[in-house]
């Protein structure tokens, strides 16, 4: 969800911390350090029935389970199973595009290069959703149309939503600063929907 996505940005600013920026790179670099680190994904439903999917880098999982079980505990939520929400959501391409894009190019060229769902946001921006194989193929597609992306990431996408209300919503974001907080965890995703003009309260 775009605006769950940027309220949480615009709470945490870039507060990513040194060391876990440094780890990140040893991983990708595959330096003595990241021969310690584990990938892990932490599963659980949040306040509200929300489902939660939390991506972790650490050394020490049972330092990260303790910290992202309390997370859920703290807010209301619960640690679940392996599988326990994960089949909820589909690792999907996400390539955004701003509204000052023309709308029937982008769908043209999306569609030609292999997307398989074009979407318009209400702030006017529009996605285009494409498998993993396709993801870089899409791009390239869009990018020799001219076109920019705003954006363009893998992400996990739900197949069901939860619309929160103001309330709610803020609850779920205190949850999500926290998690997003810890030194080990990489990407929270969920499946609650936020409207624009819950967002704009927030």
């Amino acid at each position: 969800n775009h605006r769950l996505r940027a309220v949480v940005d615009k709470a945490l600013s870039a507060n990513m911390t040194r060391d876990t920026i440094d780890r990140a790179i040893a991983k990708g670099a595959g330096t003595a350090e990241s021969d310690n680190l584990e990938e892990l994904v932490y599963e659980g439903y949040g306040p509200f029935g929300v489902a939660i999917l939390c991506e972790t880098l650490t050394d020490n999982k049972n330092r990260t389970v303790a910290e992202v079980r309390h997370g859920f505990s703290k807010f209301g939520g619960s640690l679940g199973t392996s599988g326990s929400v994960a089949y909820l959501f589909e690792k999907t391409g996400l390539i955004t595009l701003s509204t000052e894009s023309n709308e029937e190019r982008i769908i043209e060229l999306a569609l030609e290069s292999g997307a398989h769902d074009v979407l318009n946001n209400e702030d006017g921006s529009i996605d285009v959703l494409t498998t993993l194989e396709n993801f870089g193929i899409v791009q390239h597609g869009l990018k020799a149309g001219g076109l920019k992306a705003i954006r363009a990431e893998v992400t996990m996408l739900a197949s069901t939503e939860v619309d929160l209300g103001l309330n709610d919503a803020r609850i779920l974001l205190q949850l999500f600063e926290h998690l997003e907080d810890l030194e080990d965890v990489q990407n929270v995703y969920s499946n609650a929907n936020i409207s624009e003009e819950v967002a704009a309260q927030l």
